[in-house]
Parts: structure tokens; sequence; C-alpha cells
């Protein structure tokens, strides 16, 4: 078939979870037993390449069947659409996913659906790059700063980020822009790691493993805190005598505290010279947020994984509310929306250290990283990538660290596709782990 006639002709989901409750690993105060899994899809063509488009969005185990079925419900969207077209202007997907009146309704651009939305356009742009042969950082940093703006859905955000201010800042992100790739094809981007730091962890694994992270080349590290005082005080302590003064250490409270609580509880964590305090409260208190920086300084404020669309994003910078903005790559509308966020950050002067570990999540969000590296914000001063050493076998194309730095993508794409093999032996139910499982009448994820 000629590529211009070229039509979507399946959109598969896929339930795929993993068992990571039984090692603790993902553990916080919040969250004690997640079963890490990705709500996965697949857009497949009728075009001779034989290319396909792969994306998700991160969930913690039961509710993942939820998620799938909410992508599910956007496939009339998609099928027989035209492969040319949508891989051209991949927001007219996402104007059309987002504009449907009765799943709007659901949200509006928030939740479920929304990060179902993610899923299908991060997909697209997957299969977008792959086409255009070049990783997907590559492809938006080689784009031209005209065709980026006409992505991006400027509704709700124009009072903090006009169209013509998100041009010009994308212009004067091209300056340099080619000396900024070849650094990082060298160097890479700077990264930190949570590994040692779930809240379930041993005082002994904790230990080893910050002393590990430190030889691997990591500059910071990351303590789950929150559940409970006296315990944060002595797992802080064990991880600033593991790894030194010159370490930055942040802690991450995962939405546990009232405004109160954070105040104090980040106070009595002080002594430990904590770099930033994460999701001190919810996501949506966008004045509990600016109360707490003012109160906790010099400690930094970070939020954003659970931020649900550019427009809180929008007024956690306008109220100056946090130091560090926290994108993730699945939990908003996917990288048209990102690109908004990424902008946002920009015009404010905001570090973005983005949320990752999970499902897949180094994966995708590198590449939103160094595209703001190399074509936007022009620097990576205070700037890391979150990183959590597991899962990443499960996919074609793994995230590369080296000293302590993720190493740039070099094959077209979103670096988002599974292999078959985990998708046979890890989609809930039938898949071969699950179906040994609750045969043996386990079924934690159930």
């Amino acid at each position: 078939m000629s590529p211009t006639s070229a039509r979507i002709t399946a959109v598969d989901t896929f339930d795929v979870r993993f068992p990571t409750s039984r090692e603790l690993d993902g553990s916080d105060a919040m969250n004690p037993d997640p079963d890490y899994s990705a709500a996965y899809v697949v857009l497949r063509t009728d075009a001779d390449d034989g290319l396909e488009g792969h994306g998700f969005t991160f969930t913690i185990g039961r509710g993942n069947d939820v998620q799938v079925a909410a992508i599910e419900a956007l496939r009339h969207h998609v099928l027989g659409r035209s492969v040319d077209e949508l891989c051209a202007d991949p927001g007219t997907l996402n104007r059309d996913l987002i504009g449907d009146s009765q799943l709007r309704w659901l949200g509006p651009e928030k939740g479920v659906m929304h990060m179902a939305i993610g899923a299908v356009v991060n997909a697209l742009w997957d299969l977008a790059a792959k086409r255009a042969r070049k990783p997907l950082w590559r492809f938006l940093a080689d784009a031209e700063p005209q065709w980026l703006v006409s992505q991006i859905d400027f509704r709700y955000i124009a009072d903090a980020l006009t169209p013509q201010e998100a041009l010009e800042l994308l212009q004067l992100g091209r300056h340099g822009a080619t000396e900024r790739e070849a650094l990082l094809r060298t160097n890479g981007y700077p990264g930190y790691t949570t590994s040692p730091g779930w809240l379930g962890y041993s005082d002994e694994k904790l230990t080893r493993l910050a002393r590990q992270a430190v030889a691997d080349g990591f500059t910071q590290i990351k303590l789950k805190v929150g559940a409970d005082l006296a315990d944060d005080v002595r797992r802080c302590r064990t991880a600033r005598e593991a790894i030194g003064p010159g370490i930055r250490m942040a802690i991450d409270a995962n939405q546990r505290w009232n405004v109160g609580e954070a105040v104090e509880w980040t106070r009595a964590l002080a002594e430990f010279d904590p770099y930033w305090v994460e999701e001190p409260t919810s996501p949506d208190d966008v004045l509990g947020h600016a109360a707490i920086r003012k109160a906790v300084a010099p400690v930094k404020v970070a939020t954003g994984e659970h931020v649900q669309n550019r427009i809180v994003f929008k007024q956690l910078l306008q109220a100056g509310a946090i130091d560090v903005l926290q994108i993730d790559a699945a939990r908003v509308g996917g990288v048209n929306e990102n690109l908004a966020i990424l902008l946002l950050a920009a015009k404010f002067g905001v570090p973005v250290c983005p949320h990752a570990g999970g499902v897949g999540l180094c994966e995708l969000v590198q590449h939103l990283s160094m595209f703001d590296y190399v074509a936007l914000s022009g620097t990576t001063e205070n700037r890391v990538i979150e990183y959590v050493d597991h899962l990443h076998d499960h996919f074609i194309d793994p995230v590369v660290l080296r000293e302590g730095h993720y190493m740039a993508p070099t094959a077209p794409g979103f670096s988002a596709m599974m292999r078959a093999e985990s998708l046979a032996e890890f989609t809930y139910p039938d898949g071969a782990f699950w179906a040994a499982d609750l045969a043996q009448g386990k079924g934690a994820a159930a």
C-alpha cells in the first residue's frame, strides 16, 4: 500500500502488571504495596513500512483495567485515520480526543480519561518519530518553532503564555542547539536516583543502595518520607551518613500531609539538608504549596507527577508555589500538553526535573528533557531526571545510564515499545505469570 493511503487499522490495548509489591519496590507513605503497571496501547497501520505506534500510561495495579477501558473508549477517534495526516499534525488527534464532549464530561482534562488520551497521543508521536527515523527528542528539537507552537493548546493558559511568547522562546532556544546536541550525545543528561529510598526498605538496604548510587556517579538521591517522623529522622540520618555532605538528598512525601504538617515535618528533617521536599500536600492545592514554600525555605518545594494538566501547572507558577516543576510523560495529555508545560516553565524560569521510575516512565521522559535542553531552556543547571533501576529490561530500547547521566537515545521513536515476551508473560490476568499466580490463589493485583 502506498504511504499516502495508509490508515490506522487497529488500536490494541494490554493490561500489563508487574508484581513489584512483593519486594516493596515503589513503596511510599501513600502507596505501601504498588504493583507497577502499564495500560498499554499499540497503533497498527496498513502501511508497507510495518511501523507501529506504542504508548502507555502508568498505574500501580488494581485500576489498570479501568485505565485500559478508558483507552478503548477513544478507539473510534483513531481507527481509519490517515497515517500521513496524523503524523504531520499530531495536534489534530490531541484536539479531537480532548474535544469529545461526552468523554470530556468525565474530566475535563484530568483523571483517567486524560491519562488515556496521553497514552494514545504518545503512541502517535512514537509512530511519527519512527516514520521520520529519529528518536523523539531529536524529532522535536529539529522541528520548526512555528510547527511546535501549532501543536499546543493555549486555551486556559494564554494569560500566562501566549503563542507569540512560545514562538519567541523556541526561536531563542535554537541558538546553540547544534553544540548542545553534541554535548548531549557525549555527556548525557544528569539523573538522580530514588532506588535507595523506598519506604519499605531496611536501613541496611538503604545504606547499601545509597553508597552504590554515589559509586555509580549520581550526585542526588531521594528518600520517601511521611509515614512516621521518628522513622524518617533515622532514615534520613542513615542516608546522609552513607552519602556524605556533598551529595544532594531530596525527600518525597507523596501528598501525605496537611499544609501545617508539611511545614513541621520538613523543618524537623532540615538538619539533614534536604534539597527539596516533593509532593508535600495535595497536588491540587496551589496556595498550600505556596505557603509551604514560604515556610520551609531554603528547602525547595517540588511537585508535578500528579498535577493533572497545564492549567494547574500554570497556577503553581503564577503563585510562586514551587521551586522545581516535575513533569510526567504519562499523567497529562501526552507530548502536546507537556510541550505547553515545558514552555510555561521556561517562561517563568523554573527548572524542570521530571518524575520517572514506574513502568517505562524513564524511557519516555528522557526525550522531553533532552528536547528541552537542546531546543528550549538550553541548560541542565539544577535539572535532573529521576531514575529507578527496575523494569527497563522489558523494553526494546531501554534507558542507558552512564556515570549518573542518561545517554541520548538513538533508535527512532519514543522508546515506548515493550518486548513481546514481556506482554505475553505479564498481561493481566491471562499472561503466563498471572495465570500461574492466580491458579495458586495469590492474585495480589486482582
